[in-house]
């Protein structure tokens, strides 16, 4: 006789829906192990004088369901080797349908040369389609509550969960679910369906599913399928499904016409009404021009992809792997115990995927990887950070103050001079000014753009308030003159400062 385990399903708890193949072996079992006594089958099995065990036990010896099945398993394969002949491990439903012990086994019994065999039994999803009534074939999907994510859940699938042991884990589910549907949105709650004189189905809105009673390993949740606007909205597939339809010939004429080079400007624009809602602390504006943002991306996306290059989907695909691979102090063994770390474990997988490309870095510049399109001021900063990098770089700050000094200087001197030449030599002397101020916001360790910006910002009020007096007087700007405007804009410093 050769070790062997035989795994049988109790099925729901109907004993009419008992397979007899199944019967018959749970009668035949010299040794038999049930996972759990908590099982309206084991009525039946008392009642036939069919002796077994059951590892109730070792659900109170562990914290967490993983190491439970991992102790019923290696239990079962030592009993298994030990006793040299079949026992019969019966499980609740179908051994294939959220059994972890069996996937255990599966993949254990190979290696310790035990043959393994399964019956199947009526698994709960069969009384799931009965009761809730739905047909499988319109789509579903199966989840386990105890390991719900927010990206579970698709509306336009029937979706069944399982393992709502209780209450607790009924608030989790109904907390997942809130991310997708509606708080109002109707699920029904499915207690010991199939098993005469127990079964019960409760139908609440979501808000109310962890209100429910009753909850057992006998609970199912059913959230039926939706195709409303409302719930599909909040997917990525219907965004993409959307500018499919834009770019398709029964979409929009613009949108057909654009190209990358048309849509460039958009790129560049729509960046920078997501900083102004930054800068402005805007969350709903934020949320809005990010959107905006994003079409952008999906646009260019689908031009790609009506041309079979890539779609959307790689560009995900690709992030994802870049995040993972530039991160490994994160996902792997790789530490970083600041940011600075990190910084440095960042470059060194820059440099690595350079050297994959067969990019020589002993040739490459120290000013490589700048992006020749950034607006001027980012752009010095970042050439300036670079060369900074390896040595080629002020000291002391007072040499930046000076060298600032130096340049208005020759730019002075260039708008004295009377030359053909004059204009474009004062251009690059103020180019020249520029630069110099940049590397010194980099020694005071201040972002140029958020100075300026800031700068910008304050210009505008200043402005506006002038705006505002004059309006109030009843004359336009061609009726004053500048010295009633600077009056009104030192006033305009003073109020506004008060102000906060």
């Amino acid at each position: 006789m050769t070790a062997q385990i035989t795994i049988v399903g109790l099925g729901t708890g109907d004993e009419n829906q008992l397979t007899l193949g199944v019967w018959k072996k749970l009668q035949q079992a010299s040794k038999l192990y049930l996972r759990t006594q908590d099982h309206p089958m084991v009525r039946i099995l008392t009642e036939n004088q069919v002796t077994y065990e059951t590892f109730d036990a070792i659900y109170e010896k562990h914290d967490r369901f993983e190491d439970v099945y991992e102790a019923i398993a290696s239990e079962l394969i030592h009993d298994a080797q030990n006793l040299q002949q079949e026992i019969v491990y019966a499980v609740p439903g179908h051994p294939m349908v959220a059994e972890y012990t069996v996937q255990l086994l599966k993949q254990r019994c190979p290696q310790e040369n035990i043959t393994l065999e399964l019956l199947g039994g009526e698994s709960f999803l069969d009384q799931a389609f009965l009761r809730f009534g739905f047909d499988p074939i319109e789509g579903f999907q199966l989840l386990d509550a105890t390991s719900l994510g927010r990206y579970s859940f698709n509306p336009l699938l029937h979706t069944i969960i399982g393992q709502v042991y209780d209450t607790y884990t009924a608030s989790d589910v109904k907390l997942g679910l809130m991310e997708v549907y509606p708080d109002d949105y109707p699920v029904v709650v499915g207690h010991a369906l199939g098993i005469a004189g127990q079964e019960q189905l409760v139908e609440v809105p979501l808000y109310e599913l962890d209100r429910v009673q009753g909850y057992s390993n006998l609970s199912l949740v059913w959230v039926p399928r939706s195709d409303k606007d409302e719930l599909r909205n909040r997917t990525f597939g219907r965004l993409h499904e959307i500018v499919q339809i834009l770019r398709s010939p029964e979409g929009c004429p613009w949108d057909r016409e654009q190209t990358h080079a048309s849509l460039r400007n958009n790129l560049i624009e729509e960046t920078y009404e997501v900083l102004e809602t930054i800068d402005d602390d805007d969350p709903d504006a934020m949320r809005e021009e990010m959107g905006d943002l994003m079409l952008q991306v999906m646009l260019h996306s689908q031009m790609e992809e009506e041309t079979g290059v890539f779609t959307v989907y790689d560009v995900i695909e690709t992030l994802n792997e870049k995040l993972i691979r530039r991160h490994p102090h994160v996902f792997g063994e790789i530490k970083a115990e600041h940011a600075d770390e990190a910084l440095v474990n960042w470059n060194a997988m820059k440099a690595e995927e350079k050297r994959k490309k067969g990019i020589d870095l002993q040739q490459l510049s120290v000013l490589s990887g700048v992006p020749r399109d950034l607006p001027g001021l980012m752009k010095a900063w970042k050439l300036q950070k670079k060369a900074a990098a390896v040595g080629f770089d002020w000291t002391d700050i007072r040499d930046v103050f000076g060298k600032v000094e130096e340049e208005i200087v020759e730019l002075k001197e260039a708008m004295a001079a009377q030359t053909a030449e004059s204009r474009q030599h004062q251009m690059e002397e103020l180019g020249d000014l520029l630069f110099a101020l940049i590397n010194l916001a980099r020694f005071l360790k201040i972002d140029p753009e958020e100075a300026l910006a800031q700068t910008n910002k304050k210009f505008v009020k200043r402005f506006s308030y002038i705006e505002q007096q004059l309006r109030i007087r009843g004359i336009s700007f061609d009726q004053t003159d500048l010295p009633e405007m600077e009056a009104y804009w030192q006033e305009a410093k003073k109020v506004l400062s008060n102000q906060g």
